[in-house]
């Protein structure tokens, strides 16, 4: 179905207002950033575009909604019959999915007549600065977990659609797995998941419950072994799968203790190859603090798709050039504490020896040193190129790898990049 209306009133008044004043086909140009970072952050994740590129495609308005509109008198007929013909025809650039970005960086920039654009700017935001929320701190865990695996669990903490999102943004940013099976259906990525304690709770007995799960599932399933008493339900586990027991998952107390203490507990018993995982409202704090323990797997959820702190990447949709008797004038609002850097602009990082010394921002005719971070994704209307998710994930690697070793601290600090205006 399409999002037309998930949108602010007050995006169709302004077309409405535009369109009656003969304003409405001013070529301009509208530039999504954030004016900083969240506070201590070292840097951000750009997440959300393969998305927003999809759902633009399909950005028309219904019968029923221009019926709903017009009952509502939200706008004039003259902006009905527009809405009713409408197909985004302009162009969009922005950085690729799973690019690191700082404070000002023109993460996306969206041009064409005004009408078309400024009818799209909630959908940008609200995919934008969710999307990159996540996978921002997802990029902090994948940090604090070095190669141990990460799994998002958090579809219970968000929004149905929004632990879709969430699913997609953590992959991008490093996640091995998802407990989402809807967002392996849309996106392809792997899924893990086994039992709860209902599960155990249904059975007579923890034994009976284990048996029930090795004959449905297999050895290589993992066990639940804090429903009643951890040791007990780490040997009835073992002697059940004869040894071969693949993994079992912790959920409760203090995870670092009895985490050794079943590592310790599995090697007696033989069951040296048997994998830990943990849950039970992880963040990036409490991933570090885990990392001398035997831990071989962490299940993250709530932290994750609440953005561990910072919900939203903070975004924003300015207009920054419009084009007046064939000539560009360069805009910006100047209020205090929110004022922005107008024209349209360039993002370039300048690296040396392979590592990031700061970004670039200047206008598109300068001519700028170092590697470009925007690519056009959408031409008079048409899609371009978009990278599917595994490139992104490789560009979260590749863009990670690149910064100094200062962003990859966990503690509150300045951004790990300056970004110079030229």
């Amino acid at each position: 179905m399409t999002s037309a209306l998930k949108t602010d009133r007050y995006e169709l008044t302004m077309l409405d207002a535009a369109l009656q004043s003969g304003q409405a086909d001013k070529e301009v140009v509208f530039e999504v950033f954030a004016r900083s970072l969240p506070a201590g952050r070292r840097f951000g994740v750009f997440a959300g575009v393969g998305r927003l590129i999809e759902e633009i495609k399909e950005f028309n308005f219904t019968q029923e909604q221009l019926a709903f509109l017009e009952s509502e008198r939200i706008v004039s007929d003259q902006t009905l019959s527009w809405l009713a013909d409408y197909s985004f025809s302009g162009e969009i650039e922005g950085f690729l999915e799973g690019e690191i970005f700082f404070g000002n960086s023109p993460v996306l920039t969206v041009s064409g007549s005004f009408a078309e654009c400024v009818v799209l700017e909630t959908l940008v935001l609200s995919i934008l600065n969710y999307d990159s929320a996540v996978a921002s701190a997802a990029a902090r865990m994948r940090i604090a977990a070095g190669e141990r695996k990460l799994i998002e669990m958090g579809s219970r903490r968000a929004n149905e659609n929004a632990a879709v999102a969430a699913a997609r943004a953590s992959y991008i940013a490093g996640f091995d797995a998802t407990s989402n099976l809807q967002a392996q259906l849309s996106y392809g990525i792997p899924t893990l998941g086994t039992s709860g304690h209902a599960f155990t709770l249904l059975f007579d007995s923890e034994s009976d419950a284990f048996k029930a799960q090795l004959k449905a599932m297999g050895e290589k399933t993992t066990f639940l072994v804090d429903t009643f008493d951890v040791e007990k339900a780490v040997n009835t586990a073992v002697e059940i799968t004869s040894g071969q027991l693949g993994n079992v998952r912790i959920d409760s107390g203090d995870l670092a203790e009895t985490a050794q203490k079943v590592r310790a507990q599995l090697d007696q018993l033989g069951a040296r190859e048997t994998k830990i995982t943990v849950t039970n409202d992880l963040d990036e704090d409490a991933i570090a603090a885990l990392a001398a323990y035997p831990v071989d797997s962490y299940g993250v959820g709530t932290s994750l798709v609440t953005g561990s702190g910072a919900p939203t990447a903070g975004f924003v949709f300015k207009l920054v050039s419009k084009k007046d008797d064939g000539k560009w004038i360069d805009v910006s609002k100047r209020s205090s504490g929110k004022s922005n850097l107008p024209g349209r602009k360039v993002a370039t990082r300048v690296i040396e020896n392979g590592i990031a010394t700061h970004d670039l921002i200047s206008k598109p005719d300068q001519g700028a040193e170092g590697r470009l971070l925007q690519v056009k994704y959408m031409n008079e209307g048409s899609v371009l190129d978009v990278p599917n998710l595994d490139q992104a994930r490789s560009r979260f690697t590749d863009s990670l790898t690149e910064l100094p070793a200062t962003a990859k601290r966990l503690s509150d600090g300045e951004p790990a990049l300056s970004v110079i205006t030229s």
